[in-house]
């Protein structure tokens, strides 16, 4: 029974390492500001879970300077519309 919950665990970890390495470019930068848990205590909004066509109408709004924050303006400027769609469409499956 050991040896099973071993090697289910094993497996599991597997899983998770694969998920987490089909990130798109420019999706691991998110992480250093934004909590990895949608329902972290945090002043950035977690990311995860999140509707990703919210997550590319905000991030439009950053890059157009229609919304001026501390550094998302800035960091939104680095990114095309399809990193954008694509690092959106990530974290929304992510839960």
């Amino acid at each position: 029974m050991n040896r099973l919950v071993a090697v289910l665990a094993c497996a599991i970890a597997s899983i998770s390492a694969a998920v987490a390495a089909e990130a798109p470019p420019g999706a691991a930068s998110c992480s250093g500001c934004h909590a990895a848990m949608p329902g972290a205590d945090s002043p950035v909004p977690p990311l995860a879970g999140r509707n990703a066509a919210d997550v590319v109408r905000q991030m439009q709004a950053f890059r157009s300077g229609e919304v001026q924050v501390t550094v998302m303006d800035k960091i939104a400027k680095g990114f095309s519309d399809e990193e954008i769609q694509a690092i959106a469409s990530w974290y929304a499956e992510q839960k």
